[in-house]
């Protein structure tokens, strides 16, 4: 449990809900229920180990935080609680609330207790493939996988670090279980091609061959294709989407639009997610309950090949 202030707010609030849920509890000495709601909050803290940070806001000694948080959410009254996730205040409750209605809000928004220790994992692997331990990271992803089967993110990680160590088939087997979600998730479609492309090239004419095809027909989408997933399959990206852009240049709905949608999975794998706060704090005295989000550094190479793409499209 943290008391919340002004000067603390962004830091323990805002910063700290980028990456776990934090619930502020509003209250007063003089307010009768807030000292009903109080202990009941702290124990649920307990039991929930972690899952969730409390936070205490004396609304006599904080108007500013209270008063903007009331006029948010339309609230008059406390005890009032606010859930924070992402850096932004997602929901909230009015009143001293029994046990099991707090327990339905918090498992809304709190995580279980097997997808955080599957997060935690995957965090460790990625920092673990960060320092070249591929096995260690491979073997991290997995116990994230075990616990936690719906982590997709987790799972994709698996399978790009399979990909990378060259084991296309343990790739496909670790990849089926979301290949079902490829017509709603692109990045999982994009991993899907990306497999596709490793399990061709391993059974593909040889790179020399293709180009000699492509030399005597560049009409030879076949061929160029072809080569196109050998360069997919060695993360050439650059070099997969310019033999792609030259299939769309001279016939868009080749092969139902097979390399639009493979130059498309390429531009996905490219892509890095965007960071979700900025580091700066408000200036003493200010309040900014919205969060800071910061978009992720402009690639000028994906936004060339954007740009490419469009041109041939339209």
């Amino acid at each position: 449990m943290i008391d919340i202030t002004l000067q603390n707010f962004e830091a323990e609030v805002l910063q700290a809900s980028m990456t776990q849920p934090v619930l502020l509890d509003i209250w007063a000495p003089w307010c009768g229920p807030c000292r009903t709601l109080g202990p009941m909050l702290e124990t649920l803290e307990a039991d929930y180990e972690g899952r969730f940070v409390l936070g205490k806001l004396n609304a006599d000694e904080q108007p500013e935080i209270a008063g903007q948080l009331s006029s948010m959410f339309g609230v008059r009254s406390i005890p009032f609680c606010v859930m924070f996730r992402d850096g932004q205040p997602v929901d909230g409750f009015v009143g001293a609330l029994p046990q099991d209605q707090i327990q339905q809000f918090l498992d809304k928004h709190v995580p279980a207790e097997a997808q955080m220790v599957a997060d935690e994992a995957a965090d460790e692997a990625e920092l673990l493939a960060d320092e070249g331990d591929v096995d260690g990271a491979l073997e991290r992803l997995q116990e994230a996988i075990a616990i936690d089967p719906a982590n997709d993110a987790a799972r994709l990680d698996y399978v790009k670090l399979l990909l990378q160590a060259g084991r296309t088939a343990d790739a496909r087997v670790a990849y089926e279980p979301v290949a079902s979600k490829a017509l709603i998730d692109g990045r999982i479609a994009a991993f899907g091609q990306w497999v596709d492309a490793c399990e061709k090239a391993a059974v593909g004419r040889p790179a020399e061959a293709l180009q000699v095809a492509i030399a005597a027909n560049k009409r030879d989408f076949d061929a160029r294709f072809e080569l196109a997933q050998r360069h997919f399959a060695a993360q050439a990206w650059t070099a997969a989407m310019d033999e792609l852009l030259e299939i769309i240049m001279r016939d868009k709905k080749w092969n139902d639009e097979a390399a639009r949608k493979a130059y498309v999975a390429v531009l996905e794998l490219m892509a890095k997610p965007a960071a979700k706060a900025a580091e700066a704090a408000p200036q003493k005295g200010a309040l900014e309950v919205t969060g800071k989000t910061v978009a992720a550094p402009a690639d000028p190479v994906i936004d060339q090949y954007r740009r490419k793409l469009s041109m041939a499209l339209f």
